[in-house]
């Protein structure tokens, strides 16, 4: 679908959904009413009922089929993220073993890749032009800090292999948020579901096409749940997009000089 459409507003999004299914309906109607005369009219009558419960379930398991990718790929992105503030998170903690310069060293690396996430990254990801190239440098930065911080005892020797390993968490969660971040309904899908909801809003009129009014009933009713489902996928198509995109508000949360952080103990 068009980036345009995926940034509206989910009401704005809704007005553009139903306005143009509703459009497509209203076109079905009257050129199946008006070609409904005579032997083409007997024609139309001569389909059959029993047509439509296939037709409805092909659909539903194509927006199954659909919703199911959409979902999924939602889910597996709050995933990452969440995962990428835990480990920041643990980072900022375990980085109070090491008091003073490398302390303060490390929570400005932390602080600095958060931003440049919510700031370059998170754009960038909304857009597909993220990649595994762009490298964190930030993050790049901290672990080879982590990696040369001196130990001295065995406190500060496991507080720094936990360090690594938390901030090897952090770059393989980002990993994984650039990688679902260019996940999206590819055109094939959208053009089989559309073709669908059309075959089936044709075969309604068909059937329907002797009683006009009955016809604009059952045209509204299964154009409302068209456009229903257009809507729930084309909301959350885009993960990194629109209003109800996946947000970096965790990563935030968890910079260390953000107001929650400097809160926690």
């Amino acid at each position: 679908m068009s980036d345009w459409i995926e940034a509206l507003p989910v009401a704005w999004m809704g007005v553009v959904v139903f306005g143009g299914t509703f459009l497509v309906a209203g076109a079905i109607y009257l050129l199946v009413i008006h070609l409904a005369s005579e032997e083409r009219a007997r024609a139309f009558k001569g389909v059959s009922p029993g047509l439509l419960p296939p037709l409805g379930i092909i659909f539903g398991l194509l927006v199954a089929f659909v919703a199911a990718q959409v979902w999924g790929d939602n889910d597996r992105a709050t995933a990452a993220v969440n995962r990428e503030a835990s480990a920041l998170r643990a980072v900022v903690l375990l980085s109070r073993a090491f008091p003073g310069e490398a302390d303060t060293r490390m929570r400005s690396l932390i602080t600095r890749h958060i931003r440049e996430a919510a700031d370059v990254e998170w754009p960038a990801m909304a857009r597909h032009d993220e990649t595994l190239a762009m490298i964190p440098a930030a993050l790049g930065d901290a672990l080879a800090l982590a990696v040369a911080l001196p130990a001295s005892g065995e406190g500060q020797a496991d507080a720094q292999r936990e360090m690594i390993r938390a901030l090897e968490d952090a770059l393989d969660a980002r990993r994984q948020r650039i990688l679902i971040s260019q996940s999206a309904v590819n055109w094939v899908k959208w053009v089989t579901l559309i073709v669908q909801a059309i075959c089936m809003l044709v075969a309604v009129a068909m059937v329907h096409s002797d009683n006009p009014a009955t016809t604009r009933i059952t045209l509204g009713l299964f154009s409302t749940s068209v456009a229903v489902c257009m809507l729930l996928i084309l909301a959350h198509d885009r993960l990194f997009h629109g209003q109800l995109a996946v947000k970096p508000t965790v990563l935030m949360q968890v910079a260390p000089d953000s107001p929650v952080a400097r809160a926690a103990p």
